[in-house]
């Protein structure tokens, strides 16, 4: 009788050792991240935030590693490279080339990845409910019909849309020919300006001046980066500028209807734990989020020849300049 008990407490000792030190385990994220500007970051911290508040404490049981490749596709391979080669726990992947460099570096390390537009477009996943790989996340596809409805609410005379984009962002050429047939089912025209590196976003946003009513950027990583230079085109020629993401309205756009991405990193980094905690990515439908927020920039609009209707101003969540 005596052998058994001890045979138990043995047990029993090495199997709380066993789930003490599980729960002491440091875990390691590698944070991928395409480029910085204002909606980015707010991914990055949000994915931060939400793993402290799930209890993965950096310094502690937590190992973080950060990097963004500034623009470059180049720079982003050889990060994902770098990061299969640190063998981590989890790479984050944000926006969508960080993603799909990530995806061709590795099928064993599991990947998240946050504000992707079409990541079934993107060959990241097979669908959206099944990913079926090792990587799945959470994607900000564009409510373009509600943002038309917005545009054309304040500009009901436009006719031609312009937009600038990089013609090698995935992301940014899923949404322009998205954008192009919403446009067209509403008998409207979108003029639509190349730029490759942030470098020409203001010659391609010049070149659409004297052609377009109104000026819409997308999530392109690329033209966003540089968005004050579309935004000092729109001042000059008096051309409206509207954005897709609330941060862009903070920096003189005139309005946009939008997610706010602090709430998307956060809702990235609880599936982040997930994975952690022996989820497979596989298993894990793609999210989308739902929720949006109005932002209108009343000072932006008169410098741009428009004038908000105190409407729209009192439906907005934010009215920029009225903190």
């Amino acid at each position: 009788m005596a052998k058994t008990f001890l045979r138990l407490l043995a047990s029993t000792l090495l199997l709380t050792s066993f789930t003490l030190a599980q729960a002491n385990e440091t875990k390691t994220v590698a944070i991928t991240q395409i480029v910085e500007h204002p909606a980015l970051d707010a991914v990055h911290q949000g994915v931060k935030d939400e793993l402290a508040e799930q209890g993965y404490n950096e310094g502690d049981n937590l190992e973080l590693m950060h990097e963004s490749a500034q623009g470059n596709s180049a720079i982003a391979s050889q990060i994902a490279r770098k990061f299969v080669g640190d063998q981590p726990d989890v790479i984050v992947a944000i926006a969508t080339p960080s993603a799909q460099t990530a995806a061709a570096a590795t099928r064993n390390i599991p990947v998240v990845f946050s504000a992707v537009t079409d990541p079934v477009a993107a060959k990241l996943v097979k669908s959206l409910d099944a990913p079926g790989a090792n990587i799945s996340g959470v994607s900000d596809m564009l409510p373009l019909d509600r943002h038309l409805d917005m545009m054309l609410r304040i500009v009901p005379e436009a006719g031609t849309i312009g937009t600038v984009y990089n013609p090698g962002e995935a992301n940014a050429v899923a949404l322009v020919d998205m954008l192009e047939e919403r446009l067209a089912a509403r008998g409207l025209k979108l003029e639509k300006a190349a730029a490759t590196k942030t470098s020409e976003v203001l010659g391609a946003a010049r070149s659409l001046s004297d052609k377009v009513d109104a000026i819409y950027l997308t999530t392109d990583n690329t033209v966003i980066s540089a968005a004050e230079a579309v935004i000092s085109v729109g001042e000059r020629a008096k051309i409206p500028v509207f954005a897709a993401d609330t941060a862009t309205v903070e920096r003189g756009a005139v309005a946009a209807m939008g997610f706010n991405y602090y709430d998307l990193g956060r809702q990235t980094g609880a599936m982040v734990v997930r994975v952690l905690e022996g989820a497979s990515p596989a298993d894990i439908p793609v999210e989308t989020v739902d929720k949006l927020e109005l932002y209108v920039n009343p000072k932006a609009a008169e410098k741009m020849g428009i004038t908000l209707s105190d409407d729209l101003i009192s439906e907005a969540s934010k009215v920029v300049g009225n903190d």
